[in-house]
């Protein structure tokens, strides 16, 4: 059934999607994203816990997303954390190889449906060096999406630039505040307490969420009338 209004989908890893409550308090930003917006606007959150490009269309989730959007709908694509990890061959794809073919097919095969995709670079992991100076940990990954979406001539959301920078302003200590730095027997699913510079709490999900929306309402002007 044709909508209304044009949906937005998540195509992405952990640092975007749904959490289940036994998770909490880890929240994906995809989570808090729509509070951002206005409720006309949909957003379908198909992001999953350690999927790469490679997995998430070996698995057929690009497929299940194919199959839902609608001409004139948006499709944020954000992956690189799991394509990284060259031990794991379900996983792995390299940046100037598999990975780079794979969003050009997530471009390709969304704009034949009618769809308007967006590139989005990884968030920046909290990794401060013993001089207190954020470390860069994506390698090749980010500068593969910027590259594919001039190419292709398709928005490109850079957030790691963006988040290593919001990271660097809060500084070594108080950045921990955004991430699933726990400490023991205060959270019933996190007993033992957690340090984990790469997945967000609530308070990081929604800080992140805001940038990406800012961004996103900044590179695609028509999206701007849902803003709140």
């Amino acid at each position: 059934m044709k909508r209304d209004n044009p949906a937005v989908f998540l195509a992405g890893d952990s640092t975007m999607s749904r959490k289940e409550e036994r998770e909490y308090p880890e929240h994906g930003w995809g989570m808090m994203i729509p509070e951002f917006f206005k409720p006309s606007l949909c957003f379908i959150n198909e992001a999953k816990n350690g999927r790469s490009t490679k997995s998430f269309i070996d698995e057929g989730r690009w497929e299940r997303i194919l199959e839902a959007i609608q001409p004139g709908d948006y499709v944020l694509i954000q992956f690189g954390h799991n394509d990284e990890k060259i031990e794991d061959p379900s996983r792995y794809a390299a940046p100037d190889g598999e990975y780079r073919r794979n969003l050009e097919f997530f471009i390709d095969s969304s704009r034949e449906k009618g769809a308007h995709p967006v590139l989005m670079t990884s968030l920046s992991r909290r990794k401060f060096n013993e001089k207190g100076r954020l470390e860069k940990t994506h390698g090749e990954y980010p500068a593969a999406v910027k590259e594919v979406a001039a190419e292709r001539n398709v928005p490109c959301i850079d957030m790691e630039i963006k988040s290593a920078a919001l990271l660097r302003d809060y500084g070594p200590e108080d950045s921990k505040r955004l991430f699933m730095h726990l400490p023991p027997g205060k959270y019933p699913n996190h007993p033992d307490g957690k340090e984990d510079d790469t997945h967000f709490n609530e308070e990081g999900a929604r800080i992140f969420a805001a940038l990406a929306a800012e961004e996103l309402v900044r590179k695609i002007p028509e999206l701007a009338e849902y803003f709140n």
